[in-house]
C-alpha cells in the first residue's frame, strides 16, 4: 500500500537537543506514490551519489532516482568520464519522498532533510560505506553536514570543488552543483566547473584515504621545556596565540595561553606567564632570526607580540590565511575551521572553546571576551590549551599542503 510504514521504519530516533524526528514527523511520505525512496544502483566503484529530492512525476512513480533530463544530463556526463551511474554508483536523495506544492516540484526544506538524514541518509551511508561521496547542491550539503557543521554552512558555491577527506563518515566528500542548477545554464561556466568538479570526485576515488593522525601534544608546566624544541631540518615553527580579545591595545587586554607546532605531529601548549623572566624561552624563540615564523593570519600574532610582548616576531615565514586567499579567492574559505575541514576532514573541534572566545559586546572590537571564564577551572585550562595546540599543529599542516602547492 503507498505510503505505509511499519512501526520500526517510523520509530524515533533520539537527538541531542531531547526532540525526536521521523517519517511522520515530516509527514511528505503520506502524499506520494514512492514513499521512502530506496538507494538505487550496484555501487561497483563504491561512490554514493546524494541529490535533492525525488525530481518529478516520473521519479516519484518508478521509485528510482534520475529518471527526468536532470538524470539523463548526470548520466551522460558521468558516461563521458567512464563512469556508469546505475553500475558503478549508488544513488539516494537528502529527502527521498518527493515534496511538492501545487503539482510542481520544490525545494526540501531544512526541517524536512533532519527528518530523513539520520532514517535513511546516514544510515544508508553507513551501510554501503561508500569511498566517495559525491554532494549535488546545497539540500544535498545541508544533508550530510549540516547537522556537525556548526557555524554559517552557506551555499554550494562556497563548497564546490573540494574533495573533503571526512574523518566521521571515513570517506572523500565532494560537493558541486546539482544537474538542475547545470541545466539551467545561467552562466556558460557552469558546465566546465561541474564537469571538473566530477572529474575530480572520480579521481578521488582511487585516492588512500588520510586517516587522522593524533599530535603528540605537551603541556608545559614551565617554559624552561621550551628549551628542549629543536625545529627539524627546515627549521620552522607555527604559533599560536589565544586571548581575551581581537585587539590588544587596551590594558586588560592578554595573551592567555600560546601554543607552538614544531613538526606536523607535535606541539608544546602552555598558559603565558605574567612575569618576564618566565616567558624568556618562548621570547627567545620568537626573536630567533634563524628560525621560520608560521601562523594562521600573522598579523594577529605579530600585532599582539608587540603590544603585549614588547618586540616583533623575527623571521616571519608563512601566513596560511593569505595563502588560502591565493589559492582559492572565494569569500568564507580562509578561516582555520574550515581549512582544517576541507583539507583534513576535521570538524568542530572548537565547539566547546567557540563561545568564550567570542566578544561579549560583538558590535566592539575591543570588547573582552570570556575566555578567563573558562580557564579559572582546571578542566576548562586544559580543554584551551589543547585547543591552541591543535590550532598551531593545524596551521603546520595547512602551511606544508599550500607550499606544495605554491612554491
Amino acid at each position: 500500500m503507498s505510503g505505509f510504514f511499519t512501526k520500526k521504519e517510523t520509530q524515533s530516533i533520539s537527538r541531542p537537543d531531547g526532540k525526536t524526528l521521523t517519517c511522520y514527523s515530516c509527514g511528505l511520505f503520506q502524499q506520494v506514490c514512492s514513499p521512502r525512496m530506496k538507494p538505487y544502483g550496484r555501487f561497483k566503484k563504491r561512490i554514493m551519489i546524494l541529490g535533492e529530492a525525488p525530481l518529478g512525476e516520473i521519479e516519484d512513480k518508478r521509485g528510482k532516482q534520475w529518471q527526468g533530463k536532470a538524470g539523463k544530463l548526470l548520466q551522460r556526463t558521468l558516461r563521458k568520464l567512464g563512469i556508469d551511474l546505475f553500475e558503478d554508483c549508488v544513488s539516494l536523495n537528502a529527502i527521498n519522498c518527493r515534496p511538492v506544492k501545487d503539482e510542481n516540484n520544490r525545494t526540501p526544506t531544512n526541517f524536512e532533510i533532519d527528518c530523513c538524514r539520520q532514517q535513511i541518509v546516514l544510515k544508508t551511508v553507513r551501510e554501503y560505506k561508500p569511498k566517495v561521496i559525491i554532494i549535488l547542491g546545497s539540500s544535498a550539503l545541508y544533508s550530510i553536514i549540516g547537522d556537525r557543521w556548526k557555524k554559517k554552512l552557506e551555499g554550494i558555491m562556497k563548497w564546490r570543488g573540494w574533495t573533503i577527506p571526512d574523518q566521521e563518515y571515513k570517506a572523500w566528500i565532494c560537493p558541486t552543483f546539482h544537474p538542475s542548477y547545470v541545466m539551467r545554464g545561467e552562466l556558460e561556466e557552469v558546465v566546465t566547473v561541474w564537469e571538473q568538479d566530477l572529474q575530480r570526485a572520480i579521481k578521488t576515488a582511487d585516492k588512500v584515504f588520510p586517516v587522522h593522525r593524533e599530535p603528540r601534544i605537551h603541556y608545559c608546566s614551565s617554559l624552561r621545556q621550551l628549551n628542549n624544541i629543536k625545529p627539524g631540518e627546515a627549521r620552522k615553527i607555527a604559533f599560536d596565540y589565544e586571548t581575551t580579545g581581537l585587539k590588544p591595545h587596551k590594558q586588560e587586554q592578554q595573551i592567555v595561553c600560546a601554543s607552538i607546532a614544531v613538526s606536523e605531529d607535535e606541539a608544546y601548549t602552555f598558559m603565558m606567564p605574567e612575569k618576564k623572566e618566565e616567558r624568556l624561552p618562548f621570547v627567545k624563540l620568537l626573536k630567533n632570526g634563524f628560525i621560520k615564523k608560521m601562523a594562521h593570519h600573522m598579523k594577529f600574532e605579530e600585532n599582539w607580540t608587540k603590544e603585549k610582548l614588547g618586540f616583533g616576531v623575527k623571521n616571519w615565514y608563512w601566513d596560511s590565511m593569505l595563502a588560502a586567499h591565493i589559492l582559492d579567492q572565494r569569500s568564507g574559505i580562509t578561516s582555520l575551521k574550515f581549512q582544517t575541514y576541507v583539507q583534513f576532514g576535521i570538524m568542530d573541534y572548537d565547539s566547546e572553546i567557540a563561545p568564550y572566545l567570542k566578544a561579549v559586546d560583538e558590535k566592539n572590537s575591543n570588547s573582552l571576551n570570556r575566555v578567563l571564564e573558562l580557564v579559572s577551572t582546571k578542566e576548562g585550562k586544559k580543554k584551551l590549551l589543547k585547543y591552541c595546540a591543535l590550532d598551531s599543529v593545524f596551521e603546520y599542516r595547512l602551511a606544508e599542503i599550500q607550499m606544495e602547492e605554491i612554491l
